[in-house]
């Protein structure tokens, strides 16, 4: 196994993880902006007030996009999976 090897392995495995996570993490982003937005326009200064519609909407994204990450993930694993023989070598 070469580091070239080694080194492309690791770089998909990055591009997987951001892929993956990208979806939850802007619903995050986006409602958090949002609750944001609410405080300041009604000076509500409460710090903890945004937590609960971040962890809505993370849940609601994976509910809803699950199969898809799901199945992007399993796609590399099983891929890798079948490099295995060849990474030996």
């Amino acid at each position: 196994m070469t580091s070239e090897t080694l080194i492309l392995i690791g770089v998909n495995a990055i591009k997987i993880a951001l892929k993956i996570s990208f979806l939850p993490l802007f619903a995050a982003m986006i409602t958090g902006l949002l609750i944001s937005i609410l405080q300041a326009s009604t000076q509500i200064n409460e710090m903890t007030l945004s937590f609960i519609p971040k962890i809505l909407a993370v849940l609601a994204t994976i509910l809803i996009f699950g199969s898809w990450i799901l199945r992007t993930f399993l796609e590399y694993m099983i891929n890798l999976f079948q490099q295995i023989p060849y990474l030996s070598g």
